[in-house]
């Protein structure tokens, strides 16, 4: 298989063969629309949640980098059509006609893709990314899309989460504890998408040119006689990077042999840049230890707090008046320690067919009020204060006459209104790609780029909305055009009508 390993974010790499990453459901749909004679009509598409992650206040969108490469690469190779082909039906026979496998090989994407900008904040029940096309192909790129933007969108708001209590660098390094290769790799670079500061995974920095960081471990340490030779070795090896792990067998004696060293530092016109502390009580240890550097003199030594920290371990941390200059976050941020899927979905939105202008709204009812569907072609209006805080998002379709007031209506409650109409807004969703071929320059596809916009996208947020703990929900509402024929599609729907 290709491999996306090897050069830099923005510069030109092999990209994997996205084609088979998919649900089986996706490939037998495909059959059958291409059997239906469905293959020119168009699909509109879009991906969204229903809640948010960790019960915070936001969520920050990450995986469109990847996305618009799996765009890039989508085909079927010879060895996958082969695969395909061999696969046998339950009840006997071949699962695939061999006539729509030839018409897979000559398959190339003519998708229009829309998204927002990877850090940006995002809510549920709006449009993260809008596809557009013939609907065989938007069919295919779901299970696909969902693999990119769910995983990656959890992992970017866990790490805005966890800087935001930390109120200092954050260097993530749930390389050794994330799922698997790819998933350390997406969960680094979400991470600094989110805001940490650095990664540990040097992979991770190559491929995305992200900054990486890192000194030794306890096993350092422990290759030598005693702790204080292994620190000086590891000040003359690496006097611009020196961090010392003060805890391998007792922390207050590694303060002290720390200390030592970092004086002989001085003396030798270098400095030590900090201590690291990875068990026992962080924010005694962290307040002791500031306290002995500083009687010493060293002022200007750091303390790097590590050992299985989430955004709730650091606030409390911080509380407990411990000074820390940077934390080390790596399990329950790579892995997404406490909420395992962000629970993204991919619904039918709009058809039409081929010579047609209008749209046919398409609608979900289900058993579950909860999980009924929005029909039409959507983006998001975001609203803005005079001061720059954010006022509240309008879902819209963007083929149907906006209210004048700008009235907002609560998806799942018609009492919960509010109106924005004289206010200024921008739209979010914005091209990713265009007849098949992603349009993101290299300063789109940028970790560090996307890492700016989350940073500017929490300043605009109210403070009460980025609280770890009972945030104040943000308004997010339907148009209220939209808001009124979804509810007579449901109700029609419901009464067996059929499409609207």
């Amino acid at each position: 298989m290709e491999s996306s390993i090897g050069a830099t974010e923005g510069q030109e790499r092999p990209t994997l063969a996205y084609a088979l990453l998919t649900d089986l459901y996706q490939l037998t749909m495909a059959q059958g629309y291409w059997a239906c004679d469905k293959l020119d009509e168009e699909a509109c598409f879009h991906m969204f949640f229903r809640e948010t992650p960790f019960k915070g206040g936001f969520a920050v969108a990450c995986g469109t980098s990847q996305l618009a490469e799996m765009i890039d690469g989508f085909h079927f190779s010879e060895d996958d059509l082969a695969y395909l082909g061999g696969l046998d039906a339950p009840g006997g026979g071949k699962l695939f006609d061999p006539a729509f496998l030839d018409y897979l090989r000559d398959l190339r994407l003519s998708v229009d893709v829309d998204a927002v900008p990877e850090g940006t904040m995002v809510f549920p029940m709006e449009p993260i990314v809008r596809v557009t096309g013939p609907i065989m192909q938007c069919q295919l790129l779901e299970t696909a899309l969902l693999n990119c933007v769910n995983f990656q969108t959890l992992i970017a708001t866990k790490a805005a989460r966890v800087c935001l209590a930390a109120q200092a660098p954050v260097a993530e390094f749930g390389l050794r504890r994330a799922q698997g290769a790819g998933g350390s790799l997406w969960a680094s670079r979400a991470s600094i998408v989110g805001g940490c500061a650095s990664t540990s995974n040097v992979m991770a920095g190559k491929m995305f040119d992200l900054p990486v960081s890192g000194t030794h471990a306890h096993s350092w340490v422990m290759a030598f006689d005693d702790e204080l030779t292994a620190f000086r070795e590891y000040a003359r090896i690496f006097p611009k990077n020196c961090v010392l792990l003060v805890d391998t067998y007792d922390v207050k004696q590694g303060i002290e042999n720390a200390i030592t060293v970092g004086l002989e530092m001085r003396a030798a016109g270098e400095r030590l840049s900090g201590i690291r502390i990875d068990s026992g009580d962080l924010a005694w240890l962290a307040r002791y230890a500031r306290e002995r550097l500083d009687a010493a003199g060293l002022t200007d030594c750091g303390i790097v707090l590590s050992n299985d920290l989430d955004e709730h371990t650091i606030a409390s941390i911080r509380a407990q008046g411990a000074q820390v200059s940077s934390w080390g976050v790596g399990t329950k941020l790579a892995c997404a320690y406490d909420q395992p899927s962000l629970g993204g979905v991919y619904k039918l939105s709009a058809t039409r067919m081929p010579g047609d202008e209008r749209w046919t709204g398409r609608l979900k009812v289900s058993e579950q009020s909860a999980k009924l569907t929005l029909p039409g072609v959507l983006d998001v209006r975001r609203y803005v204060w005079g001061d720059g805080k954010l006022a509240g998002d309008m879902v819209f379709d963007v083929n149907e006459p906006v209210n004048a007031e700008g009235v907002i209506i609560d998806p799942a409650d018609i009492l919960r209104q509010k109106r924005l109409g004289e206010l200024s807004y921008r739209t979010l969703l914005a091209p990713l790609a265009r007849d098949g071929a992603s349009v993101l320059s290299a300063e789109e596809r940028s970790a560090t780029s996307a890492r700016e916009r989350t940073m500017a996208g929490l300043e605009e947020l109210d403070e009460s909305q980025k609280r770890l703990l009972n945030p104040h929900s943000y308004p997010v509402g339907l148009e209220e055009g939209l808001w009124h024929r979804r509810a007579r599609m449901a109700s029609d729907l419901r009464g067996c009508r059929g499409v609207v």
